[in-house]
């Protein structure tokens, strides 16, 4: 399977449909969506809202433990392996984009594999953190009596400030899309909704996992954080 093609040349073949996302990438990306917007939004109501604040914090993190996994055991193009590109790759990409050449990659590009390790990563510090936070009013995270209150507090600052850390990098996201679709004129939102690319060439479609193993997966990051957190 080619990864990569340069849409500024025309290979005359005519594009085909190619499963890309699984439905366990998708579902996992619109949970994130969604949970993030109502931890974003019951932080900043507060009071009881805060309950549901922290099931969506909590879940969120079932769903990084999922992620983590599946980017090791998941289908292809969802696994770190396949679209975690080296600081050369990296250089590359990014030179080609600024001179204006329009390379497309069937998975994630190499900027945008490493903005997913990015999110992932401050993701999941925000929902550990989460978990020894505290609002001094009345909500405490599950892991809070395992630490002092100076401890927890120190804990709650850097959860509070790692949110502006995390509405950057959504930002930046929602920027490279919007740069995809009206300048490289490649649209990533549709392949994340329906999971297929239509591709140039007669290359073969990406390997894709059971389903099975991914509700396997899902099974035992639920069971884990469970015995984690309560």
């Amino acid at each position: 399977m080619k990864n990569e093609i340069d849409t500024s040349s025309n290979t005359g073949s005519r594009p085909m449909a190619i499963l890309v996302w699984d439905v366990p990438t998708r579902l996992f990306h619109w949970l994130i969506v969604v949970l993030v917007a109502v931890c974003f939004v019951s932080g900043k109501i507060g009071g009881n809202a805060m309950q549901y604040h922290e099931w969506s914090g909590v879940t969120i993190l079932v769903l990084l433990v999922f992620r983590i996994s599946w980017g090791f055991f998941g289908s292809q193009p969802s696994r770190f392996k396949d679209f975690v590109k080296g600081p050369v790759a990296v250089w590359c990409y990014a030179t080609e984009m600024v001179k204006g050449k329009s390379v497309r990659y069937l998975g994630h590009n190499p900027l945008g594999g490493w903005s997913v390790l990015a999110m992932l990563l401050v993701l999941m510090l925000q929902a550990c953190l989460g978990l020894f936070a505290n609002d001094d009013i009345l909500t405490e995270g599950p892991l809070y009596l395992l630490v002092s209150k100076a401890t927890s507090d120190w804990l709650t600052k850097i959860h509070r400030l790692n949110q502006y850390v995390l509405m950057g990098l959504v930002a930046i996201h929602l920027f490279a899309v919007a740069f995809h679709f009206f300048v490289k004129r490649e649209n990533l939102l549709k392949p994340m909704i329906t999971g297929t690319k239509h591709w140039p060439g007669n290359d073969t479609a990406p390997a894709m996992v059971s389903t099975w193993l991914a509700l396997i997966i899902a099974a035992l990051s639920m069971g884990g954080v469970y015995l984690l957190v309560y």
